[in-house]
């Protein structure tokens, strides 16, 4: 058992929440240029940052991007339902909540302790429709029913790399299952070079959805580093013009790839399925120094 230190205090006073979790040590770490700003690591990997009292913050590169999905999935300030693989922190469930007021949640996060330890140090809004299910992220997304998501985001990580068994054709089924007519789906991607898995994905998700968008940072794309980038996709053309002109207004600019020169991004990769998927690539070490 860690320690637990109350999160809790003014400003400058507060201090590192550290606990071991399901999934490896958590520490939760203020920041002490924002008064009530938190950044969750696992094993020294991070995975959310939160601020308290300005929920709708994003500070994470591939989270303001997925920030942009959730903007553009509905006109701003309609009430969506969503359903987020991965919980983390809470992080885009409460900007969904902040944003996007009466919208109900479900967020699909396996590791229990880790719900527990974010539930106390980092309590939710008792106003938020968000109901979070400790079950692996598959099993979770088949208790949704046929039809009910206007955006389903899958950020799942386990040992800093997404499991298998989310990354394939048949993953896609249930997420089109759950997903309305007209519904988004968005994926934060993890990879390097020579960007075999943002490739491979691609060609999973073109063998589900009529229309694709990859978000990411030209260096990622370029196959020059390690990084993230978020796949977007759904049947109805995707606000791709917007997209582009917020991602690229970002601190760190991001470039939207979409079209022919996404297809040709791909080079040929095929379709992942449930008996050939492998889990996303170990993040050299230098990405959380």
């Amino acid at each position: 058992m860690g320690r637990t230190r109350n999160p809790r205090r003014e400003r400058g006073a507060a201090e590192a929440v550290v606990e071991q979790v399901d999934g490896g040590l958590a520490e939760l770490i203020p920041d002490r240029e924002r008064a009530r700003g938190w950044t969750l690591l696992i094993d020294g990997a991070p995975q959310s940052y939160v601020d308290l009292d300005d929920p709708a913050y994003l500070s994470f590169e591939y989270q303001r991007r997925l920030g942009h999905v959730i903007d553009l999935a509905a006109p701003a300030g309609k009430p969506i339902h969503a359903v987020h693989l991965g919980g983390g922190a809470f992080t885009l469930a409460r900007y969904v909540a902040a944003t996007r007021p009466r919208s109900t949640q479900q967020v699909v996060e396996r590791d229990a302790a880790l719900v527990q330890l974010v539930r106390r140090a980092l309590p939710l809004d008792a106003g938020a429709r968000i109901r979070v299910r400790s079950v692996d992220a598959r099993a979770g997304l088949a208790k949704v029913p046929d039809g009910w998501a206007d955006l389903i985001v899958a950020d799942v990580f386990s040992g800093a790399r997404t499991p298998a068994h989310l990354t394939s054709t048949e993953f896609l089924d249930e997420v089109r299952r759950a997903l309305k007519p007209g519904g988004l789906y968005a994926a934060n991607l993890a990879d390097g070079p020579p960007l075999a898995h943002v490739r491979g994905q691609i060609a999973t998700a073109a063998t589900r959805f009529g229309e694709l968008a990859l978000v990411a940072d030209p260096t990622v794309l370029r196959g020059k580093r390690f990084g993230n980038a978020v796949l977007v996709a759904g049947d109805l053309p995707l606000p791709v013009a917007e997209l582009t002109r917020r991602a690229a207004s970002d601190p760190h600019p991001g470039r939207v790839e979409h079209g022919r020169a996404l297809t040709d991004f791909t080079g040929g990769a095929l379709p992942v399925t449930d008996a050939a998927a492998v889990a996303s690539p170990v993040p050299p070490p230098s990405v959380f120094r």
